[in-house]
């Protein structure tokens, strides 16, 4: 009988059955080159079953099968089988109908056309979830990594002993496997992750099984989402209609990227702390009005795509300043230490420690002076220079406190500057040019002269010659 062959007084698929309990595993480790291809075998929906649900164990040869045999740890199953080689899809399907703690380990299906037996399959472990307390996922320094950086994913619990996995949806790797260690009285399995790359970006899950029933897994940990940044280019971010803002009114943020991203995500005071998550939205549009003191911040955003978890590096930093919080003080203008310049006095009766000054209709952020002298009345001089005609217009001041610097007062009344150009204006230049101009004319004047002295010299020369 040659290798993979069955003996040939099988006359019945049962009495075939009854036979591979003892030859088959002797004829597979017998098989040699020629024999029939092995099936493949997967688990509809997961080889990862919650206790009690259903399950099918999918067996699929390269040709049309006579019969098909599935085998868990090497002895065969009596399950129902589904379908059968009938079906021109070359398949068949085991079910489990309810699974339990009887049904884990690990699977191989074979198929057998005319006397052939095939090739058993890849192993197929079957698990089983749900049978112990879920335990905890967490990341640090966050779930929020950036690309290139580094991030340890814990998953915790305080079952006595046992082994952790790893798992990430929708990926078919085995999951990752950790021994247990103790932590602060609760068993700990830690997953590094150096460096991060856009791979590593997705959603994941840890389970934890005893040391006794290592097929019998918990309930799954919560989702832990990994959100990797600086894979694209970073965006710019604005506020309209800006970035100081009455509390009350309505503030935009806009968000400004390369065309083909379709999500966007802001964080506020980033640069204290590294962002927890990232949200997504479709419009690079963040309405925050009517705003109050606890939109005073600093904001950045990012740019993705839609359904993915790898984001734009982060736009720089954008200060929304809150104001209408403190009484307001006052402003007023005092003359330079030259003609060049002038100076803008804010003055606050209450005492602060950080002045701010715009101008009315500038995109640029207000300036900011830091109180020097702490004598009474509190007050800081902003110096305008040179100037020039772009100086022109309305300024205000506010005041606010360092421990609290994107929460500001009401503004100043405000103060309207003129310049007067002829008055400030530096002639230097001007006489340069002027004193050029009077050389050139002497010059001139200075080369004409002479030419004529030279013409009237010519006929006296002349009669000396042909006297």
């Amino acid at each position: 009988m040659a290798p993979g062959e069955l003996p040939r007084k099988v006359a019945s698929p049962t009495l075939t059955v009854l036979l591979c309990l003892g030859l088959c595993w002797g004829l597979w480790d017998q098989a040699q080159t020629g024999t029939l291809p092995k099936p493949s075998i997967w688990a509809d929906p997961s080889p990862m079953v919650t206790k009690r649900s259903r399950v099918t164990i999918w067996c699929q040869a390269s040709l049309q099968a006579d019969n098909y045999y599935l085998y868990k740890d090497r002895l065969i199953v009596p399950l129902e089988t589904l379908n059968t080689s009938r079906d021109s899809s070359n398949k068949a399907g085991f079910s489990i109908t309810s699974m339990s703690s009887h049904n884990v380990g690990k699977y191989q299906c074979a198929y057998q056309i005319g006397e052939i037996l095939s090739q058993p399959s890849d192993l197929l472990p079957l698990v089983m979830t749900g049978q112990h307390e879920a335990p905890s996922l967490s990341a640090n320094p966050g779930p929020v990594v950036a690309l290139g950086g580094n991030v340890s994913l814990s998953c915790s619990s305080s079952w006595p002993r046992g082994s952790f996995r790893l798992l990430k949806e929708r990926e078919a790797d085995v999951p990752q496997h950790l021994e247990w260690m103790f932590r602060r009285e609760r068993g700990q399995g830690i997953f590094h992750v150096d460096p991060v790359n856009t791979s590593h970006a997705g959603t994941y899950r840890c389970y934890v099984s005893p040391q006794s029933y290592l097929d019998s897994w918990s309930h799954p940990s919560d989702p832990l989402h990994l959100q990797v940044t600086g894979v694209y280019k970073a965006p710019s971010l604005s506020a309209m209609p800006g970035s100081l803002v009455l509390s009350g009114d309505n503030l935009t943020l806009q968000c400004h990227s390369e065309t083909g991203f379709d999500r966007f995500a802001l964080t506020k005071d980033e640069k204290l702390r590294a962002p927890q998550h990232l949200e997504g939205q479709p419009s690079p549009n963040f309405f925050l009005g009517p705003v109050s003191h606890t939109h005073g911040g600093q904001y950045r955003c990012y740019c993705g795509h839609k359904n993915s978890s790898t984001w734009s590096a982060p736009s720089a930093p954008l200060g929304v300043l809150i104001t209408g919080i403190y009484e307001k003080p006052s402003l007023s203008a005092r003359p330079g230490t030259s003609v060049k310049n002038m100076t803008l006095q804010c003055r606050s009766e209450i005492w602060f420690d950080t002045f701010y000054l715009s101008k009315e209709g500038s995109l640029a952020p207000p300036q900011v002076l830091h109180l020097q002298d702490r004598a009474i009345p509190y007050q800081v001089n902003f110096t305008l220079s040179p100037m020039t005609s772009d100086l022109e217009g309305t300024y205000q001041c506010y005041s606010s406190n360092s421990n609290s610097s994107y929460l500001l007062s009401q503004p100043s009344d405000p103060l309207e500057l003129l310049i007067s150009v002829s008055n400030s204006q530096d002639y230097t230049m001007e006489n340069l040019i002027r004193l050029g101009i009077s050389a050139l004319i002497l010059m001139v004047l200075g080369v004409l002269l002479f030419q004529a002295r030279h013409r009237q010299g010519r006929p006296q020369d002349a009669a000396g010659t042909y006297t």
